[in-house]
């Protein structure tokens, strides 16, 4: 796997803070349990609230859960100033959302300028064996500071 390096030193502080204005993120209970430049782990307890009809972790739970840390890898590799948003994604359920804890781990395939390609799986772990539920492909783009943009910022409040 390539190892990637990151534009901006400052990284990991940025992409934390990032993850953790997301208020979605903390009303599901997903947390970053590892991130390096190119690559994150999220992780989830099971929680009851979160299921569907069958008692399974909805599919929803878990897509939002891959796209985030899709967005997360990526954003890893921004330059500092840099925003980030999804632009396109595939999941591929392939187990019941069944388990104890939950993990999604991100790793970027190729990061661009403006674009970024992502891979992420889901793991369910469940009396000591984890078990594939699912993978995503995903895209993402790079919110990049332009040009006069504080001037219309402070234009568009008058």
């Amino acid at each position: 796997m390539a190892r990637f390096q990151p534009k901006n030193p400052d990284y990991r502080e940025i992409a934390t803070a990032t993850f953790n204005q997301q208020r979605a993120m903390k009303t599901l209970g997903i947390s970053i349990a590892r991130l390096e430049p190119g690559e994150v782990d999220l992780a989830m307890n099971y929680r009851d609230e979160l299921t569907q009809q069958h008692g399974f972790i909805h599919a929803g739970i878990i897509t939002a859960a891959l796209d985030n840390a899709c967005g997360i890898a990526a954003f890893t590799l921004m330059p500092a100033g840099a925003g980030i948003l999804t632009v396109e994604f595939k999941t591929n359920l392939l187990a019941p959302a069944r388990g104890e804890r939950f993990t999604f781990r991100a790793t970027v395939v190729k990061p661009g300028r403006t674009l970024t390609v992502c891979e992420a799986r889901a793991y369910a772990a469940h009396d000591g064996a984890e078990t594939l539920i699912a993978t995503m492909s995903g895209t993402l783009m790079a919110l990049l500071p332009r040009e006069g943009a504080v001037r219309d910022k402070a234009l568009a409040s008058v």
